[in-house]
């Protein structure tokens, strides 16, 4: 081989080598910046100060459900042998109705509490909250993006039908997310599930991993998918199990045959108001939507307390009937 060409063999592998270290460094850097929890999740006074931020008039009815000693909270062992916790909250006239609810990303059941209060002051739902995987008081160290979550909200909606069992009643379950609770609510749809959950509530999820990340990858660093998305996905199975196309709501929906409601604020772009649609054509009937005008991501009950409210009663009223 002639020395010229040997020297730029040489070179072509040594541009190459740099460019795979930099690429699995940044894939490194994006998985860490992806789905680390939050390091302060487990300040529950901080995070009650948020919820009291955004929904000041939240800290009474907090006060008065606590004195009266009726907020109470628990934790289950996962088969990995972490704890998970949730909080619950019973409705004296529930007659056999339940909600889970479900928390978005980075966030924890506390400061979802206004929809506690909500399905249960009134709409007159007993109500479970969990902390899902490395949120809130629940162990983890990896964020699931409503994927590997779905499996844990599964045993919870068994715990809560434990919780709340009325004999004189029969069990009607709903579940309703938000943001990455509203992602792991349509996961659980399409899912082998219990008869007594009847119905499902979407708020602002979106329609895969892949689609979310995507887009956040563009708008915060300006950069398209390829490669980065490919190699994180790959460094994310490679971790933890699961892939960023696998994880996609838009494939659950299409399993679920029992209703959903979704909701959405026209003005999100967070997690952009186009994902509703291809999510709602994708859901099989019953279906309804909702769509919350002037709303960003994940505020369209701040903006619209009462006529969010009016349209959740509606639904459940139709399609959760003990």
């Amino acid at each position: 081989m002639r020395p010229s060409l040997r020297k730029a063999l040489y070179i072509s592998a040594g541009i190459i080598i740099i460019i795979l270290a930099a690429l699995t460094a940044a894939s490194f850097y994006m998985l860490r910046f992806s789905l680390a929890p939050d390091p302060n999740r487990r300040d529950t006074d901080s995070t009650y100060n948020i919820l009291y931020s955004r929904f000041p008039d939240m800290k009474p009815w907090m006060d008065s459900i606590r004195a009266g000693g009726h907020l109470r909270d628990t934790f289950v062992v996962s088969p990995a042998g972490e704890r998970q916790h949730a909080y619950y909250l019973a409705c004296d006239d529930a007659c056999g109705k339940t909600a889970v609810l479900v928390h978005g990303y980075k966030d924890s059941a506390i400061k979802f509490f206004y929809f506690g209060r909500m399905y249960n002051r009134d709409l007159h739902y007993n109500v479970l909250m969990p902390d899902l995987h490395a949120h809130g008081l629940s162990d983890g160290n990896d964020i699931q993006m409503g994927w590997k979550d779905a499996d844990e909200v599964l045993n919870w909606i068994k715990v809560a039908e434990e919780i709340f069992r009325d004999d004189n009643y029969r069990t009607a379950m709903i579940v309703h997310g938000v943001s990455m609770g509203a992602a792991t609510t349509m996961n659980v749809s399409g899912k082998d599930l219990p008869e007594y959950v009847n119905a499902f509530v979407e708020d602002c999820g979106y329609t895969s991993v892949w689609d979310e990340f995507s887009m956040q990858l563009k708008e915060m660093f300006g950069l398209p998918a390829f490669p980065l998305m490919h190699s994180t996905s790959l460094l994310c199975n490679m971790k933890y199990g699961w892939n960023f196309k696998e994880a996609s709501p838009l494939i659950s929906v299409s399993r679920c045959t029992r209703p959903m409601l979704f909701i959405h604020g026209d003005a999100d772009d967070f997690v952009p108001f186009s994902m509703m649609q291809p999510l709602y054509d994708a859901k099989p009937e019953p279906k309804e939507f909702w769509v919350a005008p002037g709303s960003a991501h994940a505020n369209a009950y701040r903006d619209h307390p009462e006529e969010y409210t009016a349209v959740v009663r509606q639904f459940l009223d139709k399609w959760n009937r003990p």
